[in-house]
């Protein structure tokens, strides 16, 4: 028998124990605290509609991402008709070791910026790919072949090495 959340407290479980996904996916989208609470309400209640219709045969995370992603990029969309332009989080890279060396914090923030400028899908490629999914993962989250996100992540990372190499921001450690 297929649970549906209103019966089933598993649901409320499932995102407090997946909330990082919604998290990153909403400091992606929305440089705005305002609308990153709303689109992490958006996403947990297309999340709770979906719900029913979860496969178990595929990944949890695998299903979060991918209607996480979808949401923020309607999302996305509908907020760039009525503002020019929406900037990343200002903490989706995180630096972790407070020590670290002025240019490689550097690094980070130019590629958090180079990242923000790419188009929605592309954006939403690269966040998987910094949290180290495969491809077929990647595929199954986007809704495109494996050979398609390959492709995609190599373009993208061809474009980002053009954009550091333009502008200086390689440190070596």
């Amino acid at each position: 028998m297929q649970t549906t959340p209103t019966t089933s407290p598993d649901f409320l479980t499932l995102i407090e124990a997946n909330k990082r996904i919604i998290f990153k996916i909403c400091n992606s989208y929305c440089r705005n605290s305002d609308d990153r609470e709303d689109l992490a309400q958006e996403i947990i209640y297309q999340l709770w509609k979906s719900w029913s219709s979860f496969n178990s045969d595929y990944k949890l995370s695998t299903w979060m991402y991918r209607i996480a992603l979808n949401v923020a990029i309607s999302f996305y969309r509908k907020e760039q008709k009525a503002t020019p332009t929406v900037l990343m989080g200002d903490h989706v890279i995180e630096i972790a070791d407070e020590d670290l060396e002025e240019g490689l914090e550097t690094n980070l923030n130019a590629l958090q910026q180079f990242i923000n400028e790419l188009n929605p899908l592309d954006r939403a490629l690269m966040i998987l790919y910094l949290e180290e999914k495969s491809h077929k993962e990647m595929a199954e989250i986007i809704g495109i072949t494996s050979t398609n996100v390959a492709t995609k992540i190599s373009r993208i990372k061809e474009q980002l090495k053009q954009k550091f190499s333009s502008r200086y921001y390689w440190v070596n450690p």
